[in-house]
C-alpha cells in the first residue's frame, strides 16, 4: 500500500450485488435493510484486516452500488434502514491499520469518496424522496458514526455498552474527516461545548445521554429495538413520494473498454496524453433520438441516453482520479447533434416528475458534482462539432476555463453553446447554487441578460459578452493560445493548484457540504501530514501497538 495507487493495481468502481463481500441487501415492501457484514479478509489492498466491520474504499464502492441499485432498481423502497448483521457492534470506522499503511494520496481520495457516498444519501433524501434510518445496534465509531449522521434519523440501542463516539482526534491525532464534526453541529445542532468533551472522549457517549445531546433521535431496549426501528422506518416511508408499484430499472454491467492510455465507453471517451499529463474527455451527444414519453423512458432502462451517460461519466471521472493521479489537468469536449441534446433537456424538465427521470437527474446532479470536487484543473475546449447545450452545458460551466473557437467568416462552421432550463433548474452545486449562479456570484444583471436568450445557439462573440467563457481566440490564435494555456497549467504546482481551485469553485454561500468537502477536506490532508499523526511515533502509525504517540507540542 506504500506504493501510490496509479502504481498499484487498478481500483475498479464496478461491482454488482453478486460480488459484494461487504453487505447485504433485505427487501420487504417499502423498506429496504441494508446489512453491513464487513468480510475481515476482503480489503482491497493487503497488510490489513477489517475487524469490527471497519472500512476501507473497498467498502465504500459496494456500497455506492447499492444506494444506486435501491435508487433506480427498487422504486417501491421508500425508507432504507442502515445497520448490522454483527452482533454488538454496527461499524467501528475507517480501518486504522489502513490508513497507517496507505499513501497520503489514497488516504485523501478515499476520504473524498466516503464524502460523496455520504452525502449521497442526503442527496437523495432531499430530492427524491428516499429516506434513511441508521438503526444502532452496537459500537458506532469514527466513520461508522459519520455514515450513521448521514441517515434523516438515528435510533440507538440502549444495552449499556452500545454508543456513539468519533474518537480520531484523541486515538489517531487526526479529524472526523468525512463529515463527522460539521454533522454534529451543523445538522445535528449539538451544542459547542458537548461537541468538544463528545469528540475528545475516546469511550463515546451512550443511552439516554446520547439522545440528551441529540447524538442519536431514539433509544430503545434491546427487547423493543426492531420493533421500534420497523415502526419508524414505516412513518418515514408514509412521508415519501416515491411510488408503491412502479417497475424499478435494472442497473446492466456498462460497456468500458480500458486501454493502456485510454478508457472508452459508448458515450465518453478518455484520451489520455502522459507526455502532456492531460487527459481529453469526450461526451457524444445522443446518436439518436431520446426517448421522451414515460412508457418508452422506462423501456429503454439503463440504456436511456441521460442515465447511461451519468453512469458513464461517472465511473471515468473516478477511474482518473484514482488510477491516474499525475494527469493533473482535464480537457472537456463534446460532440454530436446539439439538437438532440435540447431535445433530451426537454425530456427531463417535462417528466422530472416521474420517478424514473427524477433519479436519472439526481444521478446526473451527482456526478457534475463530482466534477466540480475533482483535485484536477479542468478546461473546456469548444470547437466546430461541439454540442455544449443544456445538460452538457454544464460541463464546460464546472471548468475553471473555457475556450471557444471564434469563426466569423464561417459563421455556418462556427461552434455554438445554448443555455437552457436544466442549467437553472436541475442541477444545483453542493451549495445550492447552479453553475451559472456561482459564477456571476448571483448578480442579477448577469443572469438577467442570460435568461432572456435561454435555448438560443450563441456564437463565440455572443458567448463571450455574456460572460460564458473565458476566451474566444479566431482560428489563426486557437492553437497557440489553447497549447500555451495547458502547458503553463500543468508546469504549475499540483499542490497550490488544488487550493486555490477548490477556493475558487466554491465561492457562493457556506452550507454544511461545503464545509465538509472545503474546510474539513483541507483540515485533514494538512493534519494527515503532520508528524503528530503519520511520523515514525505519530499516533496513527502506533495505534495498536501498545506504544505512546510522541507529539510536536507546538502549536502551528
Amino acid at each position: 500500500m506504500s506504493t501510490p495507487p496509479a502504481a498499484a493495481a487498478r481500483v475498479d468502481y464496478q461491482t454488482d450485488p453478486s460480488r459484494y463481500r461487504h453487505w447485504k441487501l433485505k427487501f420487504e415492501g417499502p423498506v429496504a435493510t441494508l446489512l453491513a457484514d464487513f468480510d475481515e479478509n476482503g480489503g482491497l489492498r493487503p497488510g490489513y484486516k477489517l475487524k469490527l466491520n471497519s472500512y476501507d474504499l473497498g467498502v465504500d464502492i459496494e456500497l455506492n452500488d447499492a444506494l444506486n441499485r435501491i435508487r433506480f432498481e427498487h422504486p417501491e423502497v421508500r425508507t432504507v434502514v442502515v445497520t448490522s448483521a454483527k452482533d454488538k457492534v454496527f461499524c467501528s470506522g475507517a480501518n486504522i491499520f489502513m490508513l497507517g499503511v496507505s499513501s497520503h494520496a489514497w488516504k485523501v481520495n478515499f476520504c473524498k469518496f466516503t464524502n460523496e457516498t455520504r452525502n449521497g444519501l442526503e442527496d437523495s433524501s432531499r430530492h427524491s424522496g428516499l429516506k434513511f434510518l441508521a438503526a444502532v445496534n452496537g459500537a458506532c465509531a469514527g466513520g461508522g458514526y459519520e455514515l450513521a449522521l448521514a441517515c434523516d434519523e438515528i435510533i440507538l440501542v440502549d444495552d449499556r455498552s452500545s454508543a456513539v463516539s468519533l474518537p480520531e482526534v484523541p486515538l489517531l491525532g487526526v479529524l472526523p474527516g468525512t463529515g463527522g464534526l460539521t454533522r454534529v453541529t451543523d445538522k445535528r445542532k449539538v451544542r459547542h461545548d458537548l461537541a468538544d468533551v463528545f469528540c475528545t472522549t475516546t469511550e463515546g457517549v451512550r443511552g439516554q445521554r446520547a439522545k440528551d445531546w441529540r447524538l442519536v433521535d431514539e433509544i430503545a431496549r434491546p427487547a423493543q429495538f426492531a420493533a421500534k426501528v420497523q415502526e419508524r422506518a414505516l412513518q418515514l416511508a408514509a412521508t415519501s413520494y416515491r411510488p408503491a408499484d412502479a417497475q424499478g430499472v435494472a442497473l446492466t454491467p456498462i460497456s468500458r473498454a480500458i486501454e493502456a492510455d485510454a478508457l472508452r465507453y459508448p458515450n465518453v471517451t478518455v484520451a489520455i496524453d502522459r507526455a502532456r499529463r492531460t487527459a481529453t474527455f469526450t461526451v457524444k451527444a445522443p446518436a439518436r433520438a431520446v426517448e421522451s414519453e414515460p412508457a418508452a423512458i422506462a423501456a429503454a432502462g439503463a440504456a436511456w441516453y441521460p442515465l447511461a451517460l451519468a453512469r458513464e461519466l461517472e465511473d471515468a471521472i473516478l477511474e482518473m482520479r484514482t488510477n491516474e493521479a499525475e494527469i493533473g489537468t482535464w480537457l472537456l469536449k463534446t460532440e454530436g447533434d446539439a439538437a438532440a441534446v435540447q431535445a433530451m433537456d426537454a425530456a427531463l424538465l417535462a417528466h422530472r416528475d416521474h420517478w424514473f427521470v427524477r433519479e436519472t437527474i439526481g444521478y446526473l446532479r451527482r456526478t457534475f458534482s463530482r466534477l466540480d470536487l475533482s483535485s484536477r484543473s479542468l478546461f473546456a475546449l469548444i470547437e466546430p462539432g461541439s454540442c455544449f447545450y443544456g445538460t452538457l452545458l454544464e460541463l464546460a460551466l464546472a471548468c475553471d476555463r473555457s475556450y471557444m473557437l471564434a469563426q466569423p467568416d464561417e459563421p455556418a462552421r462556427a461552434p455554438k453553446i445554448a443555455v437552457g432550463e436544466v442549467n437553472v433548474a436541475l442541477y444545483p452545486m453542493i451549495t445550492g447554487q447552479s453553475r451559472l449562479e456561482r459564477r456571476f456570484c448571483g448578480e442579477r444583471p448577469a443572469l438577467d441578460a442570460i435568461g432572456a436568450r435561454l435555448g438560443e445557439a450563441l456564437d463565440a462573440d455572443a458567448a463571450l459578452a455574456l460572460g460564458l467563457v473565458t476566451s474566444a481566440p479566431d482560428d489563426i490564435d486557437w492553437a497557440d493560445e489553447t497549447r500555451i494555456a495547458i502547458e503553463e497549467r500543468v508546469a504549475m504546482s499540483p499542490d497550490a493548484l488544488t487550493g486555490m481551485e477548490a477556493n475558487l469553485r466554491f465561492n457562493g454561500p457556506e452550507n454544511m457540504f461545503t464545509r465538509v468537502f472545503g474546510r474539513l477536506s483541507a483540515w485533514q490532508n494538512w493534519i494527515f501530514q503532520r508528524p503528530n499523526a503519520v511520523g515514525e511515533k505519530g499516533a496513527l502509525k502506533v495505534y495498536g501497538t501498545g506504544q505512546k504517540a510522541m507529539f510536536d507540542r507546538t502549536r502551528v
